[in-house]
């Protein structure tokens, strides 16, 4: 019985740090996955703007950075590229923003996370 005096205090230090550790992996998964879906949704959107008929790519990709720098920062907005493809037999705009992958905080990989969107152009006939 003598042996074990003390080793309470060296299993509580060891399994907060472990529950620390897994907490703060949990929470880093949960940013990168909130940028992943913000960009996507930003793209999207963008991609439907570009379509209506009144507007044009640039406008596109204009509001897709524009939805990126007002959410999470102009960091993840410095490459979106907008262009016109067809898409399972139908004109279409395809979006595609390359943004940086949260690894640890907000720091990362420069070019981690690409995401891509499509719409259907819309048309006056």
């Amino acid at each position: 019985m003598r042996d074990e005096a003390g080793s309470a205090v060296a299993e509580f230090v060891m399994v907060v740090s472990l529950l620390t550790f897994l907490t703060l992996m949990v929470m880093q998964l949960a940013l990168a996955l909130h940028i992943r879906n913000t960009v996507l949704d930003a793209a999207a959107e963008g991609a439907r703007y570009a379509t209506l008929a009144d507007s044009s790519l640039p406008a596109g990709a204009a509001r897709t950075r524009d939805l990126i720098t007002t959410a999470i920062g102009a960091t993840y907005a410095t490459d979106v590229v907008a262009r016109y493809g067809p898409r399972a037999d139908y004109p279409s705009v395809e979006v595609r923003v390359v943004a940086p992958l949260p690894l640890m905080g907000l720091l990362g990989a420069p070019r981690g996370l690409e995401v891509v969107a499509h719409a259907a152009v819309e048309t006056l006939e």
